[in-house]
This record gives C-alpha cells, structure tokens and sequence, in this order.
C-alpha cells in the first residue's frame, strides 16, 4: 500500500497535473463538457481506468460538470495512487 506524501512534496508533486487542486487531504478537480451525455461517458471512462488501478474516485455529476475527488482513504489522505489516477485521467480530458 501507498504512503503517504509529504507536506513539502506534495507542492512539488502538484506540478505534475497542474489542473489539480490541492485540498486539505485530498486533491480534486472540475470537468466541465458540452452536455449530461459527454458528462456520462467521461464518467464511464474514467470508472474503466479505476478499475484497471483498483483506486476509486468520488464522483459528483451536476449536469455537465463532473467533479473528482481522490484521496487514498485507508491512509487519510494523498499517496502515489491519487497521483498516478489524476495522470490517467487528465488523458480522458484531452
């Protein structure tokens, strides 16, 4: 299992997905689309890449906006995994 980041490398690490904001004990970022369909699919590819990485994001959909928050909750806060999942999906929004 994944350890926890750092306070010092956590800024540092931030650099890495820039859209990305860091929170107290997690990081999460806003998707905006064109409509509640393209919202959808991209929530349905991102549970694909979850999966495949065996780490979940909460997911909140308000119309065509997705909202993700990933923080390794077994650890209390932000490890590898969150990071390596926001590089995965920052792909799908391209």
């Amino acid at each position: 299992m994944a350890d926890l980041i750092k306070a010092g490398e956590l800024k540092e690490r931030m650099k890495k997905v820039p859209e990305w904001e860091l929170e107290k004990k997690h990081i999460e970022r806003t998707f905006e689309f064109d409509d509640f369909a393209d919202a959808i699919d991209f929530v349905n590819a991102v549970a694909e890449v979850a999966e495949e990485e065996e780490h979940h994001p909460d997911i909140d959909i308000r119309y065509n906006k997705v909202r993700l928050v990933l923080s390794t909750h077994s650890k209390g806060g932000v490890t590898e995994l969150d990071f390596g999942l926001a590089e995965r999906i920052d792909t799908l929004a391209e």
